[in-house]
């Protein structure tokens, strides 16, 4: 593109040179997931048999598989109390609820996230206030310092498993006193200084929903370490009196009173699902790894091709690579369009978030009329060249590098050609 300084018969000679003549058609699917393991299955089917579906639905002092799932993801995490839930847009709500959020309190979050995430802070009805995104694909620490005093609660969306600095977000909600909620949906598994995502606000909350890293259809677990909140999360999700039935739970001295203030608002999981996740769980780290070497190679492919702007990884992140988004930076809106229609003709699946209307399940600040927002041109810069593609690990290594150069070659000569 010779507006933007690039000698456009070299980048062309370079793409060519990258690309393979057995590379024209991509034929993989983006949204097929690996199968269930053969030990879910099995699982599943016992229960089913049972006809036990409900988590209180056990027979004597068995434990039932969502409060084994509960014990089994708390150990995991670290952390002291988890609770099962239907979805991870609930484990939202649900921990707002918990921590006190009434409607018209204002609450904190990105800019740069899904609609699951004001529409959790909108359902109980209270007012997001979006902080920015940087070119890092993470909150904007300036922007969230110039905010902070608008709220009590921030809840931060790790979008697409990018995460900030953690030890400055912290710091900054610590000294406001401002309480922090982490949607961690893209983020089971990642670390920041070795810490996993979801320890480090009061509330952790993270999806079992298909395209996630673990995989039960639907379903969500929320974590932490403070006992008043997570009693009154249990009694949110519809325990009824059989608060002492989790094994993942505070002493049954935590609700002597909450449990007749607290209002039910059922969402719990179930057992069919639970049975499903827990073979899951214990493989967790493996699928992780498996996710990060499909991401590196699609990464290695895109890197320096003229145009792409690749997202810079922290050394403190240990991230879970089970997407992979870059920037076309300043690039004029129909020529992102041509690129993605370019890469689609040859199979490969982009997503966009600069289109001016909500598409599937991508949508902007801007797009939730159910949450105002004033422009934010910084922000709107950015986020109108982020494109996002999933990683399912049914992907080979080797079709991770034909979608990079098929992504190479159609992305650079739209930009040879400007």
């Amino acid at each position: 593109m010779s507006q933007w300084g690039v000698d456009g018969a070299a980048v062309l000679a370079h793409i060519l040179a990258m690309t393979k003549p057995t590379d024209d058609i991509f034929t993989g699917s983006f949204t097929q997931q690996e199968p269930i393991p053969e030990a879910g299955i099995e699982a599943a089917l016992r229960v089913m048999r049972s006809g036990r579906l409900h988590r209180y639905n056990v027979i004597g002092d068995e434990p039932g598989e969502v409060a084994l799932l509960e014990q089994e993801f708390a150990a995991a995490m670290g952390v002291r109390y988890c609770l099962a839930v239907a979805s991870g847009g609930y484990a939202l709500a649900c921990a707002l609820r918990a921590i006190g959020v009434q409607p018209g309190d204002k609450v904190l979050t990105n800019a740069f996230t899904l609609a699951p995430v004001p529409g959790a802070i909108a359902s109980v009805g209270a007012v997001p206030v979006f902080v920015g995104v940087t070119e890092q694909l993470t909150i904007d620490l300036a922007d969230l310092e110039a905010k902070i005093e608008q709220a009590k609660v921030l809840m931060l969306s790790h979008m697409r498993g990018h995460l900030a600095d953690m030890d400055r977000l912290m710091q900054i909600c610590t000294d406001a006193g401002v309480q922090v909620i982490e949607d961690c949906a893209h983020t089971m598994g990642a670390r920041w200084r070795g810490r996993l995502s979801g320890t480090d606000g009061l509330i952790g909350c993270y999806s079992t929903q298909t395209y996630k890293h673990m995989n039960s259809g639907e379903g969500g677990l929320l974590v932490s370490n403070d006992a008043a909140v997570m009693a009154r999360a249990i009694m949110l999700s519809g325990s009824y009196m059989l608060y002492d039935r989790h094994l993942a739970g505070p002493d049954p001295a935590e609700f002597s009173d909450i449990r007749y203030t607290t209002p039910n608002v059922s969402g719990r999981m179930d057992h069919l699902r639970a049975a499903i996740l827990r073979p899951q769980l214990a493989h967790l780290d493996a699928q992780c790894a498996r996710w990060n070497a499909r991401y590196r190679a699609v990464e290695q492919g895109l890197a320096g091709t003229p145009g792409v702007q690749l997202i810079a990884r922290p050394p403190e992140e240990s991230f879970v690579g089970s997407s992979i988004q870059f920037l076309l930076l300043d690039w004029p809106p129909a020529r992102v369009q041509e690129a993605l229609a370019r890469c689609a003709r040859r199979g490969v699946e982009l997503k966009w978030f600069g289109s001016a209307q909500p598409t599937g399940f991508t949508s902007r600040y801007d797009s939730w009329r159910y949450a105002p927002s004033a422009p934010m041109p910084a922000s709107d810069r950015i986020l109108a060249g982020i494109i996002d593609m999933r990683l399912p690990l049914t992907f080979s290594i080797a079709d991770c590098e034909k979608i990079a150069r098929i992504i190479r070659a159609e992305v650079g000569a739209v930009f040879q050609a400007c």
